[in-house]
């Protein structure tokens, strides 16, 4: 069995000496590769170099940063190698910045706004245009100044690599994973199963920040049929994701 497993966190650069990130650690990803290394199995392991890294001589780590390169990663890996599923548990940002502004830099940009729109109310379309407008004259830098007492960041969206998954690899079983914060059962559900449709995900992990800690993590492994079952700790979660997986193999 060949699996490819996602986990750590991108980041995102601003400049040459500053980058927007997450708090991933890694951990249930390492987790999850050991319950699959016992059992003898290829891993091709895409994570960062601050992420925790498992061990084992089936398993080949590919290093990233951003999300572009996470991208690029996965294109390559999947149109490489034909892979028994994917698990998909990195925690990937989903803005990426796109031009930084000083005080006087907006100030300018604004009245030249304003100016253009002969100072009517702005149109969705026309704010948009003026933001891609002001990304594109944008010259990054290498380390933005500190002279000015504000500094406003512009992020824009990235683009979701969870599609690319099965977009590439249609047979696969994909794993993906989904965080909320502070919310019900029937709210998490209700997001897992929406992520199923929308990505091709055979199963999600759908898990709430309040109820993960370095020992404790709680989490539901959500089927596409709506079934699920429920872990208290990063080991029992991995082993339910390899239960599921071996098991819908079977089934196959």
């Amino acid at each position: 069995m060949r699996i490819l497993i996602t986990a750590g966190g991108t980041s995102e650069k601003i400049d040459d000496v500053r980058s927007i990130s997450n708090h991933s650690s890694g951990r249930l990803g390492v987790a999850i590769a050991d319950a699959f290394n016992a059992e003898v199995t290829t891993i091709d392991y895409v994570t960062t170099k601050n992420a925790q890294k498992p061990e084992g001589d089936l398993i080949t780590l590919h290093f990233i940063n951003d999300t572009k390169e996470l991208a690029d990663t996965l294109t390559n890996l999947l149109t490489t190698h034909s892979y028994d599923a994917v698990i998909h548990s990195m925690a990937v940002s989903d803005f990426t910045p796109a031009t930084s502004l000083s005080e006087e830099q907006l100030q300018t940009a604004l009245t030249g706004l304003l100016a253009k729109n002969n100072g009517e109310s702005i149109s969705a379309a026309v704010l948009k245009n003026w933001l891609a407008e002001i990304e594109s004259d944008a010259h990054q830098d290498k380390k933005i100044s500190s002279d000015t007492d504000h500094l406003f960041l512009i992020l824009k969206k990235n683009p979701k690599v969870i599609h690319l998954i099965k977009k590439l690899q249609p047979e696969t079983l994909l794993v993906g994973f989904k965080l909320l914060v502070d919310v019900s059962f029937n709210a998490l559900f209700d997001v897992a199963m929406k992520s199923i449709q929308k990505n091709s995900a055979d199963f999600i992990l759908a898990n709430d920040l309040t109820e993960v800690g370095p020992n404790e993590h709680h989490g539901y492994l959500i089927a596409k049929d709506g079934s699920y079952t429920e872990a208290a700790t990063k080991k029992e979660i991995a082993q339910l994701i390899k239960q599921a997986i071996t098991t819908a193999r079977k089934n196959k």
